[in-house]
């Protein structure tokens, strides 16, 4: 495993894609900045969003060196650690880039890993022989405090043997974003795997299990449909119901809803097991849980919060959770694996691909049929 401390024991970070989320992790990297941890370099060849990342930075005291494309900046040996934030259809490319190049760099990418199942696939294979490297996944929704309190209620056997996960998604539209890319499923992978493999490795996590078969109906109803960019209309669907099998025989079922800002909550999750219930609620970050046995007046409602989490961000503090749960594995120098793995990736894409190609066949989808299919 390649040693990432330079001299004076600093961990240097490059950024590829600092748009919205780019600028994101350079906040949090910022905030992570008593681990011994700066960001030294970034990519991007969309000039506004170069200029708006080197005034964060200069107002945190940080120099960065500015390239307009991802290979420079892996070329000018600059960094330890790479963070890929660009848009969805750009990851397999830059991906495969950093995977092939001579020097090591660890990766940490955002979700989704790649847009298809294929590229996906050729990832992990292509990583399979790089060693050297660590590479986790973006999938920081596990990260969130009522999140992460829920899976340890139901890890530690509070609810029993899992057999239902039900998340429900009522939130806003789509944000903008640049050159308007995340308004086609060709760029995004589908709203299903775009948003959603957060919510499916969550299910994943929560099940214990491999997903076998994907149900879902959606439609775009609201959001968009005056919307024309470059003569096209956005294809991205706003609203969605999805149910996963899986192998051990429980069940999954996302609720999605893009036009739901008259929310009190954005996720609700719940999950039932043979003896007991546990609900997370974000933003309120509220959890509860209770048995059959004690029934209703024995719920119990905690407050969940994460006295480590020192910027919130857009995510609740999970991705400031995320960057320090895998500088702890970088640090380790390939004794630790990364949380969340290009495995986990690949299935929380895979799950999204089987989902939208449901909508389109309107019957149920195998997973085993996406992973064998090389679309795209």
């Amino acid at each position: 495993m390649a040693s990432v401390e330079n001299d004076d024991g600093t961990v240097k970070y490059g950024i590829v894609g600092v748009g919205m989320m780019g600028r994101e992790h350079l906040i949090n990297l910022y905030h992570l900045r008593s681990q011994n941890v700066g960001v030294v370099a970034i990519a991007d060849p969309h000039v506004p969003s170069q200029q708006l990342a080197v005034e964060l930075a200069q107002s945190f005291g940080w120099h960065l060196e500015v390239f307009s494309g991802h290979r420079e900046l892996l070329d000018s040996g600059l960094c330890d650690v790479v963070v890929v934030s660009s848009p969805n259809m750009t990851h397999y490319r830059i991906l495969m880039d950093i995977i092939n190049h001579p020097k090591p760099h660890h990766v940490l990418v955002e979700k989704p890993l790649c847009t298809t199942v294929a590229d996906c696939k050729k990832v992990v294979d292509a990583a399979r022989r790089r060693t050297d490297m660590l590479v986790q996944v973006g999938l920081e929704y596990r990260y969130m405090p009522p999140v992460a309190k829920l899976i340890e209620v139901v890890k530690g056997g509070a609810v029993g043997q899992v057999k239902m996960v039900a998340i429900r998604e009522h939130r806003f539209p789509f944000l903008v974003k640049v050159d308007n890319w995340n308004r086609f499923n060709a760029n995004t992978g589908g709203t299903l795997v775009e948003k959603c493999c957060h919510f499916f490795d969550l299910m994943k996590l929560f099940a214990g299990a491999n997903p076998v078969r994907v149900m879902a109906s959606g439609a775009i109803d609201v959001n968009h449909k005056d919307e024309v960019y470059d003569g096209k209309v956005p294809d991205i669907i706003d609203n969605a119901y999805v149910i996963v099998e899986f192998d051990n025989g429980s069940r999954g079922m996302l609720d999605l809803c893009m036009f739901a800002e008259g929310s009190k909550n954005e996720q609700e999750i719940s999950v039932v097991g043979d003896i007991g219930k546990g609900e997370a609620f974000v933003p309120e970050s509220i959890v509860r849980f209770g048995t059959r046995v004690a029934g209703r007046d024995g719920v119990q409602t905690l407050k969940a919060e994460d006295r480590r989490i020192k910027y919130d961000g857009l995510h609740h503090g999970s991705s400031y959770l995320e960057h320090l749960t895998f500088l702890s594995a970088v640090r380790a120098k390939g004794e630790k694996a990364p949380a969340v793995d290009l495995q986990d990736g690949l299935i929380s894409v895979a799950i999204g691909v089987a989902a939208q190609l449901s909508i389109e066949k309107g019957q149920f989808v195998t997973i085993q049929e996406v992973m064998d299919e090389h679309h795209g």
